[in-house]
Order: structure tokens, then sequence, then C-alpha cells
């Protein structure tokens, strides 16, 4: 299932819209999400740490969340908030559907080696990388 979101995902009433549609979709057993942020204006820290319980619900349930299409702006909230390792994140909604085949050769936007460069870590620029 793919959810596009619009506008602000902040504590309040799009934090509770999304909140009922995943417990929603667990309870039918449509587990398996992604959320596609490109007209997503903003997220707050609030709104991360819902996407952290949102992950953990579908984790349980047997799925699994995937982020696509991040702004610079939202990796750098995951960055600063030290989740670069939580989340699958995807710049193309195939590679973020083949995700949930552990047959296929799925690339993956590298949060880890983002952050690294914009610490001033030495690396090459974060591209598509093949997961095992």
């Amino acid at each position: 299932m793919i959810l596009d979101l619009k506008g602000r995902l902040a504590l309040g009433e799009s934090e509770a819209l999304l909140r009922e549609t995943i417990t929603t979709l667990a309870t039918a057993g449509d587990v398996k999400v992604i959320l596609n942020c490109a007209n997503l204006n903003e997220i707050d820290e609030d709104g991360l740490g819902f996407l952290v319980v949102c992950s953990t619900r579908l984790h349980k349930a047997g799925g699994a969340l995937k982020l696509l299409n991040l702004r610079k702006d939202h990796l750098d909230l995951i960055v600063l908030a030290r989740l670069e390792g939580t989340f699958d994140v995807f710049t193309d909604d195939i590679s973020a559907v083949n995700s949930f085949f552990p047959e296929r050769a799925v690339p993956s936007f590298d949060v880890l080696e983002y952050a690294t460069r914009q610490s001033g870590g030495v690396g090459p620029a974060p591209v598509a990388t093949k997961l095992p």
C-alpha cells in the first residue's frame, strides 16, 4: 500500500489521521506500507516520532514501513535524531515496492552514507546501492 502524504506531519490532526490509517491497514493485515513524502512540506519532531511508532506497529504485525521521496530537510531531521538506521528510504516507487520481495535486487538510498557526508566525513555521493 502506498500512502501519499501531503502538507505537514506533526502532532495533531495529520498525525491522528495517519495513525487511524495505519491502524486500519494493520488490522486488515495490509502491513507492507510505503509513505510517499514527495508532497510533505514539513515533518517535525513529533511527526518523526510517530513514524517510528508506525514502523514498530507494522513490524510487530509482520510488515514494514518504507519511506519514499524524502526531502533534504526530512533526511536532516532523521540524521539529527540519530534514526538513520531505522527506516528504509527510497527515491523511486518501483524500488520501494520491490523491497518487499526478498528475491529482487533493490536500490536503496543510504541514509548512513548521507549522514557521513553531512558531517564532513569522507564518502561518495549517496547513490542507489544493491541490497543482498
